[in-house]
């Protein structure tokens, strides 16, 4: 394998396991749920790439305004979630893992997705 090669996997490599340890960090630090992070990686994609829905060449200042709606969107979604699971905890609720059993309540024969600890 050529050297150059080898360099380029090398960084390739250090730049994803980077993006995986500032992930985990955000995730942990600021209890933002997986769905969120992946909407703000899916959002910032999107403000880098060049392709746009409304081009910034041909309008100017007016092709900023998908780019502002994607971040605003995104924003508020993360906000939203981060809201109510902070609500749920308050409320001694924790959330149940997708396609895992929570534990039954008492004298309730059904599990719940959502339980109390």
């Amino acid at each position: 394998m050529p050297d150059w090669l080898r360099t380029i996997l090398l960084i390739i490599g250090v730049l994803v396991l980077l993006v995986v340890l500032v992930a985990g960090f955000v995730m942990w630090r600021y209890r933002i749920p997986p769905r969120g992070l992946l909407a703000m990686g899916a959002a910032a994609i999107y403000l880098v790439s060049p392709i746009d829905v409304v081009p910034e060449l041909v309008l100017g200042p007016l092709g900023l305004l998908d780019d502002t709606g994607v971040t605003v969107a995104t924003g508020l979604f993360v906000y939203k979630l981060v809201k109510v699971q902070r609500i749920l905890r308050d409320g001694g609720v924790t959330p149940g893992r997708p396609g895992q059993r929570s534990r039954q309540r008492d004298g309730d024969p059904t599990p719940t997705r959502y339980h109390r600890p």
